[in-house]
């Protein structure tokens, strides 16, 4: 399977026949894929309307998500399949069949209405990937209101900014999270992300705390002006005489949104729509995941990423699985948790990381060798390149070439995958370290920075030509930053931001990102959000990062500090500086190295270089020097580097 010949473009495989219908006619290749996956309450009346740079899909189309998640599956048939089994480091197991997700739903649908909030109202979700915060996503999106969910790890600063950016009417946070065998206690981020004195609750009117320990609700201090607290009981009591029906809705309207990292300290918040998402995360759960009605589905993920949102919740239901969520360490009580849930419930499709995959091989193949893992048919990966000794460890040494392991590539962006091997649609031949070839209706291409095509083979900036359904078509709430961030550095085209080339196969191969965004474990952490969270010390002047290489994490951050007047570099300040990025960012900023610097390299316009960072911290030629303000800074960044690893400084 994985050795044979790669079929040549034109050949009769079905994702040549899909790509040549969406090219040939796009309207009506997405017109027909959303009659298949997707029940309508109206059939949209056009499909595609352009409105530059953005535009509109299944306008006068009226669904639900939710609906077309549990609701349609019931009706189906399926209400006492397990929908959902909701697992942890514990040993605890939670299954709710879809009749049971469906009233959990429901209750909390109700609640919501009860306590004011309805369509297009903002609901801020803080909670790990539990089974009550997967209901409270379904139930946000019934009534027409709008989830946006913030990775509980996150620090209060990056969430105060997420609820504030929002416009959150209401936030559902649990009060702990558990991970390696320990309550991660999160009331005082969410009390600190609102408080006054941390930039205040916004629009925020309720907080409803899910709580999993014994104790007092915490409490803002605002007055009677702050938003009101109230337990799980207490809120679901606000239910009474309330609908939990579904609302109708434009398939146009926000389903959710959902903050993706960029160059800057302001989080960018992607909206996804509910038809466009629907389609999108249905059809390519179908082509390239192959879910299918009845199987067990896990993957690794969180819902705090758009893959814990289109790949935990919302495509496995859609296609009638039961899918799997997990709190806690993927290598916690012992290295082999993994392998025991798998053959504990007959998993047989996997998502995982490459991160996920890198941390499981440094345990070894012993502890999957002592488990049955038989069920397994097909795991995929994303979230960054599966380099080829990851991929051959899973796909050769555990596996032993008896299942595909195979890569594939998407953003937070586009809603779901754009470059894979579409094992549901017929494997391909596997490239190891390759993300596979264009989806069916995915026109990429490669181009120099002014936008020029390059030819086959050749490394530039990843493009594509036109929008599909599952593609964003606004920030919330900045539409110029749209415009700027994604069609205008190459003009009409979508901008994805990656280095990559396409080979003589048509197989895609990324080179990592063109812009300076740090990937620490499939997490995505915009420079200038880290180095804003370094200014928060009052110690620090200026601050640079970069993206290290770690064999476990992708990426780690290396930082270099220029310290204000009156502060020498100690063991004490570097202490002080990670427990000021881990509060404000939360635990997913690894910091791998802080160094001391007297300058930084900058243009002479005043940017910082990065790239010379880089360059410095991989201890390579930072190339052209020409717009540097004082080329003294990079022997200084290197000299602090290596007296950092010698221990000297």
């Amino acid at each position: 399977m994985i050795k044979k010949p790669t079929p040549a473009p034109g050949s009769d495989h079905p994702l040549d026949r899909l790509n040549a219908a969406a090219r040939a006619d796009p309207e009506s290749f997405w017109r027909e894929v959303a009659a298949e996956h997707i029940e309508w309450f109206r059939e949209p009346d056009r499909v595609f309307v352009s409105d530059p740079p953005s535009f509109a899909w299944f306008t006068g189309g009226r669904m639900n998500l939710c609906w077309n998640a549990v609701d349609r599956q019931v009706a189906a048939g399926l209400a006492d399949r397990p929908a959902l089994i909701a697992a942890d480091e514990r040993g605890n197991r939670r299954t709710l069949t879809y009749a049971e997700l469906l009233d959990e739903v429901r209750a909390i649908a109700a609640a919501m209405r009860g306590l004011g909030v309805g369509r297009g109202d903002r609901v801020t979700i803080y909670m790990p990937t539990i089974a009550e915060a997967i209901a409270t996503m379904l139930a946000t999106v019934r009534i027409g209101a709008i989830h946006s969910v913030v990775f509980a790890g996150f620090g209060a600063g990056a969430l105060g900014d997420r609820i504030r950016a929002s416009g959150s009417k209401l936030v559902v946070a649990a009060d702990l999270t558990r991970r390696k065998g320990v309550d991660v206690d999160l009331t005082g981020i969410i009390v600190a992300s609102i408080a006054p004195d941390g930039g205040g609750p916004g629009e925020v009117e309720h907080v409803v705390w899910f709580r999993r320990a014994a104790g007092h609700l915490p409490r803002i201090d605002g007055g009677d002006k702050g938003p009101r607290h109230l337990d799980w009981a207490e809120f679901l009591a606000r239910g009474a005489g309330q609908s939990g029906d579904h609302e109708v809705v434009e398939a146009t309207d926000p389903a959710f949104i959902l903050a993706t990292s960029g160059t800057t300290a302001r989080p960018k918040l992607a909206v996804h729509r509910h038809g466009g998402f629907a389609v999108q995360v249905a059809a390519m759960g179908r082509w390239v995941m192959g879910l299918r009605t009845g199987e067990v589905w896990w993957s690794m993920s969180d819902i705090g990423w758009i893959v814990g949102h289109a790949y935990i919740v919302y495509a496995p239901l859609m296609a009638g699985c039961t899918t799997v969520t997990w709190e806690g360490a993927l290598d916690h009580p012992a290295p082999d948790a993994v392998w025991a849930l798998i053959e504990e419930l007959g998993v047989r499709g996997i998502f995982t990381s490459p991160t996920g995959v890198r941390l499981l091989m440094r345990h070894g193949e012993a502890h999957a060798r002592s488990h049955d893992l038989s069920s397994v048919e097909r795991v995929v990966c994303a979230g960054e390149v599966l380099n080829e000794p990851a991929w051959r460890w899973l796909q050769e040494t555990v596996f032993e070439d008896r299942i595909p392991v195979i890569d594939h590539m998407w953003q937070t962006e586009t809603g779901g995958p754009i470059f894979g091997n579409p094992w549901g649609l017929g494997i391909l031949p596997i490239k190891p370290g390759s993300a596979g070839r264009p989806l069916p209706g995915i026109e990429p291409r490669v181009v120099t920075p002014t936008g020029q095509d390059l030819p086959i083979g050749e490394k530039g900036i990843m493009v594509l030509d036109r929008p599909f359904p599952g593609l964003i078509a606004t920030l919330w709430g900045e539409p110029e930053r749209y415009a700027t961030d994604y069609w205008e550095k190459i003009p009409g085209r979508y901008y994805v931001g990656d280095a990559a080339h396409i080979d003589e196969d048509g197989y895609v191969w990324f080179a990592g990102r063109a812009d300076e965004i740090i990937k620490i474990a499939s997490h995505r952490l915009g420079t200038i959000e880290v180095e804003t969270a370094f200014l928060n010390h009052p110690a620090v002047a200026e601050a640079g990062v970069t993206g290290r290489p770690d064999d476990l994490r992708g990426e780690v951050i290396a930082a270099f500090i220029v310290l204000r007047s009156g502060h020498e570099p100690s063991e004490e300040l570097r202490r002080e500086l990670l427990e000021t990025v881990r509060r404000v960012l939360g635990p997913v900023a690894v910091i791998g190295e802080i160094s001391f610097v007297v300058v930084l390299p900058k243009t002479r316009s005043g940017k910082i270089m990065r790239r010379v960072l880089k360059a410095v911290v991989q201890g390579v030629d930072p190339g052209d020097l020409t717009t540097i303000e004082e080329e003294g800074s990079v022997e200084e960044a290197r000299a602090a580097l290596e007296e950092l690893r010698s221990g000297l400084r």
